[in-house]
């Protein structure tokens, strides 16, 4: 059955059963009731997408993240999807991994299913140099982007300072006393590179040179983050403090140093990144840096509802991150 068969078999026209399913007030009671009643008797399921060419919209978001195992992702998409849901829409979820090709893949994906909107989750969408896949979602539909910046027309940036977050992390640590700080980092996105020259610029405004030795770039896996610090305890490359870009590696860091003998934060003092629920798993329970991301994600989806309700917007919010104090690092 389609909605050809239910208007002649309640001898209506077409137009009469699509204001029907889409809920107008156009309709007399019984005329409703009449094709209410077919529907309900051939078991009818409205097609979504011939619904949303009657209405010019799907009430339906795209949502697209890179790894949706990861903890980080899965939140964001999470609240994204809950806060979608309670003002009357539904979404569309893509895993696109970092290739670019897959990315662009995924996004003509949402397109020619004919989304409201494109939500990107994390600067890992933003390329050095072929940005096209954004520019062409954002041509078509408005384009969020949660913890990520670019300035392209029809895009909304709502992002966490992580720069400054970083920057702060580092000065607490050096008022503490701690002047050979380890870095630890898995991928070099735009939101990576932020941390790093944040943790760059806070040693040179404290008199300390970064050491090339103590900014390690480890895969995210047990035995990647392992060897990085067996390898400079083996060498006997001395640090006094670990900043880690993710909250994994930082408590992987954490339990490698405490098999060595390590008092954490007695000797070395411990900071990750994203304030995850691993971090009240781990023991000891990890300090990390709140990167807001629930309140970024609500702000996304406001931003959408202002948007298509021809309210002006701004283009960029920026938010700040706060440090998490627990076990491995109090102030």
């Amino acid at each position: 059955m389609n909605i050809y068969d239910i208007a002649a078999k309640a001898g209506v026209s077409i137009a009469t059963v699509s204001r029907v399913l889409n809920g107008s007030p156009n309709v007399s009671a019984k005329t409703k009731e009449k094709v209410l009643r077919v529907i309900e008797e051939e078991g009818y399921t409205p097609n979504v997408f011939a619904r949303g060419l009657g209405l010019n919209t799907m009430k339906m978001i795209g949502i697209l993240c890179t790894d949706v195992s990861d903890i980080y992702y899965a939140k964001a998409v999470s609240i994204l999807e809950n806060a979608l849901r309670q003002h009357g829409y539904d979404s569309l979820l893509c895993s696109t991994g970092n290739k670019l090709g897959d990315k662009k893949k995924y996004v003509d994906l949402l397109l020619n299913k004919r989304v409201d909107a494109i939500i990107l989750i994390g600067s890992t969408f933003k390329e050095e140099s072929d940005n096209s896949h954004i520019e062409k979602a954002a041509s078509k539909v408005p384009t969020v982007i949660i913890n990520g910046l670019i300035d392209v027309p029809n895009t909304y940036s709502i992002t966490c300072d992580e720069y400054q977050a970083m920057y702060d992390n580092v000065i607490s640590l050096v008022k503490k006393g701690c002047h050979d700080i380890l870095y630890l980092y898995d991928v070099e996105s735009s939101s990576g590179i932020q941390k790093l020259n944040g943790y760059k610029a806070a040693l040179k405004d404290c008199g300390l040179a970064p050491s090339s030795q103590l900014i390690l770039q480890v895969e995210k896996n047990p035995a990647s983050i392992s060897e990085a610090i067996n390898n400079l305890l083996t060498k006997e490359i001395h640090f006094s403090a670990v900043l880690a870009s993710e909250d994994y590696l930082a408590i992987k860091a954490c339990h490698t140093l405490l098999e060595h003998g390590y008092q954490i934060p007695e000797d070395l003092p411990v900071i990750g990144f994203n304030n995850s629920l691993l971090c009240e798993c781990a023991w000891p329970q990890l300090s990390s840096v709140d990167n807001m991301v629930e309140t970024l994600c609500n702000t996304g989806v406001n931003v959408l509802r202002d948007v298509f309700a021809g309210k002006t917007v701004t283009h960029k919010m920026i938010l700040s991150g706060h440090l998490v104090e627990r076990d491995t690092f109090k102030q």
